[in-house]
């Protein structure tokens, strides 16, 4: 397949009557996951229809949404989706799509800037690299948490050192036994 210009620089991925995904830059099949990790990294890309052309970047969005939200991985609590439900063909439909765009940036930047304050506050002091441990370790309990959790599968991405995500885990889940030891050990 002959690569597709685009003169946004959004990768062009075209999806087919069969519901296959396929990514013009790459010429290669991808899934929902892959454009979710695209997502998550900042990249721009564009779905459309194989046979019509038309833009449907904004259906294949809401599946992944869906696929996540029943996967158990939930933010999109019961009230807010039926207000949000009740929002169509009120006469403020057209007003919601900009304030929701814009709530989320401002909660993207209040999260930067908070990331930004927490790493500065400890930035030169002796607790600096201690500080970063225990976010880490925080982070690797969090997932360890989450993946335990019935009805959460670990993601099958491989991860950024390039070692399995199965031995990431069992790492992971050795530590937090761990400190769940030194936790129980304290309480006594």
């Amino acid at each position: 397949m002959k690569k597709q210009p685009n003169g946004d620089g959004a990768v062009v991925i075209k999806k087919y009557a069969n519901r296959r995904l396929y990514n013009t830059e790459s010429s290669s099949y991808i899934t929902l996951e892959h454009l979710a990790a695209m997502t998550r990294e900042g990249r721009e890309f564009r779905v459309v229809d194989a046979k019509t052309d038309e833009d449907i970047t904004h259906n294949v969005l809401t599946q992944i949404i869906m696929e996540e939200e029943s996967r158990g991985q939930t933010m999109l609590p019961v009230n807010f989706l039926r207000q949000l439900i009740a929002l169509y063909g009120d006469s403020m439909q057209a007003m919601v799509p900009d304030y929701l765009d814009a709530s989320m940036n401002s909660f993207r930047h209040n999260q930067a800037q908070f990331k930004t304050a927490v790493e500065g506050a400890f930035a030169g002091s002796p607790f600096a690299e201690l500080a970063k441990h225990n976010m880490a370790m925080f982070e690797a309990a969090a997932t360890a948490f989450k993946a335990a959790a019935p009805g959460n599968a670990a993601p099958s991405t491989p991860t950024a050192s390039g070692g399995s995500k199965d031995s990431e885990i069992a790492s992971l889940k050795a530590e937090l036994a761990r400190l769940r030891d030194k936790v129980d050990k304290l309480g006594e």
